[in-house]
């Protein structure tokens, strides 16, 4: 007999058909594969066809493949990852879209299907640097508006492009390039003898 989300990964296949790169149950959880040219129409039919009715989309995040799992990604460097709800079949099931150019990641906006994509869609472009076409306010969420670069990429570096303070003389905060240096922080390790006792 087979398991629920053996059924649910028959049911997904035959339902979106040639829109499924890949299929994979792992850990008791569905996780596919769409093309980002098919991700409109795809996410589409998981939330309206009655077999899997994904009402509900309840996270969105990007991700940087450049060196997954310590190994040099073979294939695109950036993905969305949807995570679906069904509530009315009780299943989830995860959606990952590759965005095809890695030096400018472009993947259809989802915000027309379910409106909970909308912060989940600009925090995915503030930390990643991907964009998502079609979204109706795509900005900044969780960084300045000045901030450069993507802090979640894995190449960005890990003290930052510019730093902020306030400056007293000008009333106004400013940028200015980082001023920390690098340096490596040994902990210090107490070994007495009769240490507590």
């Amino acid at each position: 007999m087979a398991s629920r989300m053996e059924v649910l990964k028959s049911a997904v296949e035959r339902v979106l058909g040639d829109k499924v790169v890949s299929a994979k149950i792992a850990l008791g959880e569905l996780t596919i594969v769409c093309k980002s040219v098919n991700v409109t129409e795809a996410m589409s039919t998981l939330r309206d066809h009655p077999e899997l009715a994904f009402e509900q989309c309840i996270d969105v995040c990007g991700m940087d493949y450049s060196t997954y799992q310590d190994q040099p990604q073979d294939g695109p460097r950036f993905a969305v990852v949807y995570h679906l709800l069904s509530l009315t079949h009780n299943t989830r099931l995860r959606v990952r879209v590759f965005a095809e150019d890695d030096d400018f990641p472009v993947v259809p906006s989802v915000v027309e299907i379910w409106n909970t994509a909308n912060w989940f869609e600009r925090e995915a472009f503030d930390l990643f640097g991907i964009i998502f076409e079609g979204h109706p306010d795509l900005r900044r969420i969780l960084t300045d508006y000045g901030f450069v670069g993507h802090p979640f990429r894995k190449d960005f570096p890990l003290s930052g492009h510019v730093e902020m303070r306030y400056d007293a003389a000008q009333q106004r905060v400013i940028y200015q390039p980082v001023t920390i240096e690098p340096r490596e922080i040994t902990p210090r390790i107490i070994r007495e003898e009769n240490y507590g006792g």
